[in-house]
């Protein structure tokens, strides 16, 4: 079953149908590590110590023990456990991998549930897999160069790039969008340039009829992302970049439910004369080690 039909099932967009699509496209994703089991403990250890730090803290009652108990079963059950840990943890394990690899290069952000491999792969000067009513938001046309960290161009290089709809929804996560729509893999020209025409996407609110929701209004929170783009960059002998561009003014850049805007990821798109938004931005990678 295709992750689009499992959600399609649903019969309207819903926190269970999204979470359940991503926590099977994470299950079936083949993931390991080669963590030992000194680290492990030594992990666990402090991981427990900082949660009874918290209860004694807080004094925590048995009601609420029970309480989170019966959210963290929800959470399970409504699929949402990649939801909430890239909402909540995944900025910090994105940040200080940057930081411990001593990296130089373009910064990433959060991958976030979504993606989606093999999306097809299109050239260098492209227009993304749209409806027509996506056609009826503003264009974006964004467009730069993948390059070193000296700034030579890295022809062939791969751009993967995804994003929500106008009204916030993904494809293969929502009902009655098709599979590719606004996903596609950008291959660079010989000087590692490339130009995509796509729409301009707005801000949306993670899924809030589920435990994620409950959990960010339980303490008064907001569920709202900024507008943003989604991209993994890649070249054979450099570091694969997964990051998001937000863009300028946007509602929600300064207080993202997600933690996950930088100042060197925002865009400020310009409008030509043609109505279409244009911005320019590049990616210098890492060579690996």
């Amino acid at each position: 079953m295709s992750f689009q039909n499992l959600a399609a099932e649903q019969g309207d967009p819903s926190a269970k149908g999204s979470g359940n699509a991503a926590t099977d496209k994470f299950k079936n994703e083949a993931v390991k590590s080669d963590t030992s089991t000194e680290r492990a403990g030594a992990i666990y250890t402090d991981l427990l110590a900082a949660i009874g730090e918290v209860a004694r803290k807080h004094e925590v009652t048995y009601d609420e023990y029970r309480v989170l108990k019966n959210w963290m079963i929800q959470v399970g059950e409504y699929g949402e456990w990649p939801l909430w840990l890239d909402v909540f943890v995944e900025h910090e394990i994105e940040q200080i991998n940057y930081n411990r690899m001593g990296y130089t290069g373009t910064k990433g952000s959060i991958e976030g549930p979504y993606y989606v491999e093999n999306a097809p792969e299109l050239p260098w000067k492209t227009e993304m897999p749209m409806r027509d009513k996506d056609r009826e938001a503003t264009p974006l046309i964004f467009k730069g160069q993948v390059a070193d960290v000296d700034g030579n161009g890295l022809g062939g290089a791969t751009v993967e790039l995804w994003h929500a709809d106008e009204d916030g929804y993904y494809s293969q996560f929502a009902p009655g969008i098709p599979e590719w729509n606004l996903r596609g893999t950008i291959r660079t020209n010989e000087n590692g340039e490339y130009e995509i025409k796509t729409l301009q996407p707005a801000p949306y609110q993670i899924p809030t009829d589920g435990p994620t929701g409950w959990f960010i209004a339980s303490y008064g929170g907001h569920p709202w992302r900024p507008a943003h783009l989604h991209l993994r960059v890649k070249h054979p002998g450099y570091r694969e970049i997964t990051t998001q561009l937000y863009f300028q003014g946007g509602e929600w850049t300064e207080n993202d439910v997600a933690t996950a805007v930088k100042p060197e990821l925002i865009l400020d798109p310009q409008a030509d004369a043609e109505g279409q938004n244009v911005v320019e931005y590049g990616f210098k990678l890492d060579k690996e080690d």
